[in-house]
């Protein structure tokens, strides 16, 4: 059933377009060769719109796909959009200079938004070339803090000059009611846009931080008083939250797992591997916060598996955070065995919380804490042939750790199906 929800909401992608190119092409009178062009440029332009749909984060498509597979549509809408758009200037012509001159900065600044973004907001590239990823770090210490906000808001903008870059070509604006529809399409993006970020009623998660530890090397505990119970907080659920009234931290929104399941009182354990999350150590209690979500499909995953299936809980560092919500809620009905894997001996400080859940799991779960990223060897004496079979694997980290022990369970014999991950960059 995971499949064909993930397929049917793939399929938007061929869907959305389709009236409008529909009602252009019943329309057109062009040679067949220029109608073909033309066509393209739409597709990429419905694209473009349907990516900013997508940039709203809806909670209700996150519960049924996840918003990895949101944010994966999202990636390569505007990756197929820039080839499309490119196709679509370089074969089509226009007499109107003012509609060659939008068309050709849209296209230009679509795709710096695109190079911007993969480098700096995917991990398509820097997660698997060590360089790559080394110069990103270095770049986000000198750019400006909101840079990738005011990037987003570009393609804004490149919507804006291809909307008036199409009502100047003759060719087009004279079919009524294609017109009308293109007109509708863009107007009803643009409107949800604006609604949804800036007129919509404010339903975010506030609260107060109630109090920002250090946690080992380089790690931090923060939690947060909520105003009114998170009732839909599930365990392996993650919030993405904004500091109120902190300068020094700044307004961006940033995604962090929930430790446990307490829904008075949500917890986020935050590697400070980072420029802003470095910065995380000056909040003081007593600061407001805001969260959006609770995102996440961790809790529906282990349902959909069966009450027999064996949890195998593979944390990296802070990535044990969504896994010890898991363990909270599971230990004492299922059978867990938590992997946790930790750079320093210091840096294990959640064994004693790990050690209570077990023994009070009635012989159901096991506690593996290992210095150093676990290896083949090591799964080869730790899961039995029968965990391989049947276990549901949860991995979280860093991506490139979490694209490692991907690999590394694939080639231990564990079905991809049974492989769930959460990466700490989103």
């Amino acid at each position: 059933m995971t499949m064909l929800r993930k397929l049917l909401f793939w399929s938007v992608a061929v869907a959305f377009p389709l009236p409008l190119v529909l009602v252009y092409r019943g329309q057109a009178r062009e040679p067949d060769q220029l109608k073909y062009y033309i066509t393209l440029g739409l597709v990429a332009y419905s694209w473009w719109l349907l990516s900013i749909l997508l940039s709203v984060r809806p909670t209700w498509l996150d519960r049924r796909v996840g918003l990895p597979s949101v944010y994966g549509l999202h990636g390569m809408l505007g990756v197929l959009a820039v080839v499309l758009a490119y196709v679509h200037r370089d074969n089509s012509y226009s007499g109107d200079q003012l509609a060659i001159l939008l068309g050709d900065w849209s296209f230009y600044i679509a795709v710096f938004v695109l190079c911007f973004s993969v480098f700096f907001l995917s991990g398509w590239l820097v997660d698997r070339v060590r360089l790559l990823l080394s110069t990103k770090q270095l770049l986000e210490k000198v750019l400006p803090r909101q840079i990738s906000l005011w990037v987003h808001r570009l393609s804004l903008v490149i919507v804006v000059m291809i909307w008036l870059h199409a009502h100047l070509l003759v060719r087009v604006n004279q079919y009524f009611w294609f017109m009308m529809l293109f007109d509708l399409y863009t107007l009803a993006v643009l409107g949800l846009y604006v609604w949804k970020k800036w007129i919509a009623p404010d339903r975010y998660v506030t609260g107060t931080v109630s109090s920002n530890q250090a946690l080992g090397g380089a790690t931090r505990r923060i939690s947060v008083g909520l105003d009114r119970p998170a009732t839909q907080l599930r365990p392996g659920d993650f919030f993405f939250l904004r500091v109120e009234g902190s300068p020094e931290v700044g307004r961006e929104w940033h995604p962090f797992s929930v430790t446990d399941d307490d829904q008075k009182t949500v917890t986020f354990t935050i590697r400070q591997h980072g420029d802003y999350t470095r910065r995380l150590t000056g909040i003081d209690p007593g600061t407001r916060v805001r969260l959006e979500g609770p995102f996440g499909r961790f809790e529906s995953i282990v349902q959909r598996h069966g009450d027999e299936a064996p949890l195998v809980l593979m944390g990296m560092g802070a990535g044990v955070a969504p896994l010890l919500s898991l363990a909270a809620a599971h230990h004492t009905t299922r059978n867990i065995h938590v992997l946790w894997a930790v750079r320093d001996p210091e840096d294990a400080y959640y064994r004693d919380l790990l050690e209570q859940y077990r023994a009070a799991s009635d012989d159901r779960m096991r506690v593996t804490v290992q210095v150093g990223r676990f290896r083949r060897e090591h799964l080869d004496r730790l899961l039995s042939a029968e965990v391989v079979r049947t276990g549901a694997f949860f991995i979280v980290g860093p991506n490139p750790g979490v694209l490692a022990t991907q690999r590394m369970l694939r080639r231990h014999g564990v079905r991809a199906r049974r492989i769930h991950q959460e990466r700490l960059t989103m």
